[in-house]
């Protein structure tokens, strides 16, 4: 799942200590803007359950 930074066996060349880095938080903020959204949508799902939920709990005006 995760990359192996530097690496060399994986490419053909050697990082520097400030490229891997650099490599490494580009990599971290990647999965932290993935986790964002998905738990933005998650945020989303719940907060329509809930309101189905709670309308359905209400008695109806319209009967």
């Amino acid at each position: 799942m995760f990359p192996f930074f530097g690496n060399s066996c994986w490419s053909g060349r050697s990082y520097s200590r400030q490229e891997y880095r650099q490599q490494k938080l580009r990599f971290l903020k990647t999965m932290r803007d993935e986790l964002e959204t998905r738990l933005a949508g998650l945020n989303a799902a719940i907060e329509t359950m809930e309101r189905q939920m709670s309308q359905e709990e209400s008695p109806s005006t319209n009967s």
